[in-house]
């Protein structure tokens, strides 16, 4: 018996994006539908039920923020937003709302593709629940926590080991400022938001090869952080 494909939901209001989103995933396997809004895309993400969603930020009657929120309370499925350069404020307000990435506009369909991956792979990841996370080339014993980065033992502080943690189990998805600090420090963490700087310098130093050329801890620009564990 032949595996069903996985299903796709695109949302812009613009008919051209949404035409060359479906003619590309479905070209990949993938079954797709489409919405120009996001009142409109939300009931078909109730009724049809897809594992990933695809939406732009600004559109009418529902915008991306408020669509990532909706479905964010029903559902852990992987949801991608596009935005144009400009939305740099917007795009943040969707990943914090349960957004998992973002990719700029204009991108090209392989970028789109790798993303995609990206996010199915994780939501098929089975929950964490040993004492012990591997990802990559990092191996993290919750209980003793101790760290090893391709073989070797690294020694981190209490705050640097927490940071590691959260950005691993969140491997692949751009992560904000506003979310590290929030599960890192905890309340009152808008007076630290100096020190997250200083520390994911601190723990590149530590984890990285080359410190000021990051392969592990890569910065997105004005939005947070995205960690890659290979």
């Amino acid at each position: 018996m032949s595996k069903s494909p996985i299903k796709i939901l695109v949302v812009d209001d613009e008919p051209q994006i949404t035409k060359v989103l479906k003619t590309s995933l479905a070209t990949e396997g993938f079954e797709v539908q489409a919405a120009n809004d996001g009142q409109t895309a939300l009931e078909l993400f109730r009724s049809w039920k897809p594992q990933l969603v695809i939406s732009d930020i600004s559109m009418p009657q529902m915008d991306g923020v408020e669509l990532c929120r909706r479905i964010r309370a029903d559902s852990n499925i992987p949801l991608i937003v596009l935005s144009v350069i400009q939305e740099e404020k917007r795009k943040v307000e969707a990943l914090d709302a349960g957004a998992d990435d973002y990719i700029t506009k204009p991108f090209g369909i392989d970028e789109l593709l790798a993303r995609v991956r990206v996010g199915l792979r994780h939501s098929a990841a089975k929950p964490e629940t040993s004492p012990r996370i591997e990802s990559g080339h990092f191996t993290i014993d919750l209980d003793t926590r101790q760290v090893t980065v391709m073989g070797k033992q690294v020694y981190l502080t209490p705050r640097e080991f927490d940071l590691l943690v959260f950005l691993v189990r969140n491997a692949g998805k751009v992560v904000t400022h506003r979310a590290i600090l929030a599960n890192v420090w905890g309340p009152g963490y808008q007076e630290h938001s100096d020190s997250l700087r200083v520390f994911v310098g601190q723990l590149r130093k530590k984890i990285e090869l080359d410190p000021s050329n990051p392969r592990f801890v890569v910065t997105e620009p004005w939005v947070g952080y995205r960690f890659n564990s290979d």
